[in-house]
C-alpha cells in the first residue's frame, strides 16, 4: 500500500519575509489585476490570517508602494544583473531575458502594473523605471552587435511592445515566434 506524504504545513506569520507577501501581491496582480490586490486574498495566498501582514509592513498603503517599487528596483534590475553576470553573448542575455520573462508570467504582471499606473503615482514611477532598465538592457546588447544607438533604441522599443502584446496570431507558432522576432530584430543582417 503507497504511503502518503504528510501534508506540507501552512507557513506561519514569523516564516514569512517582507518578500513573500510582495511575491504574493505580485501573483494576486497577474491573476487579477488590482481589484485583486486585498488584504484577504493577499493572506489567503499565502495562507496566513491578515494580522500576519502587520509584522511587515504598517498599512495596506504602505505595502502597496514596496510592491510597486519592487517591481522595478529589486526584481527587473536584480534580473538584468543576473543575466550580465551569467551570459556574455549578447543576442544570448536577450534570449535569456525573454526565457525568463515568460517562464515568470512577467509579461502579465507588466500589463496589470501598467494598468495600475493609471491611477497611482507609485506605480506610474515604477513601471518607468523598469521600462528605462529593461530597454537599457536591450539597447546595450543591439548596440553590442553593431545597431546604431537609435536603431537599437527602437530595435528595444520593438521588443518590449511585442513582449506585452496580446495579438492573436494563429498561423505563426508560439514556440517558435520569440527566437523569430529575435532573429529579425536582434541580428544585423
Amino acid at each position: 500500500m503507497p504511503v502518503t506524504p504528510p501534508p506540507v504545513p501552512a507557513p506561519r506569520a514569523t516564516d514569512l519575509t517582507p518578500r513573500d507577501w510582495l511575491e504574493a501581491g505580485q501573483s494576486l496582480l497577474r491573476r487579477g489585476g488590482l481589484r485583486a490586490l486585498k488584504l484577504r486574498p493577499l493572506a489567503d495566498e499565502l495562507r496566513v490570517s491578515t494580522g500576519s501582514f502587520y509584522h511587515h509592513f504598517t498599512d495596506f498603503d504602505a505595502y502597496q508602494g514596496r510592491l510597486a517599487t519592487y517591481f522595478a528596483e529589486q526584481q527587473i534590475g536584480d534580473m538584468v544583473a543576473a543575466i550580465r553576470r551569467s551570459e556574455s553573448e549578447p543576442v544570448a542575455r536577450i534570449r535569456l531575458l525573454a526565457q525568463i520573462v515568460r517562464r515568470r508570467g512577467m509579461s502579465r504582471l507588466s500589463i496589470a502594473m501598467r494598468a495600475w499606473a493609471e491611477s497611482d503615482p507609485r506605480a506610474r514611477a515604477s513601471v518607468e523605471r523598469h521600462d528605462e532598465i529593461v530597454l537599457g538592457f536591450l539597447t546595450d546588447c543591439l548596440e553590442t552587435v553593431g545597431f546604431s544607438h537609435h536603431d537599437a533604441m527602437v530595435r528595444g522599443y520593438a521588443l518590449i511592445s511585442l513582449g506585452l502584446s496580446k495579438i492573436h496570431a494563429p498561423e505563426l507558432d508560439p514556440e517558435t515566434l520569440m527566437e523569430d522576432m529575435i532573429r529579425i530584430l536582434c541580428i544585423p543582417a
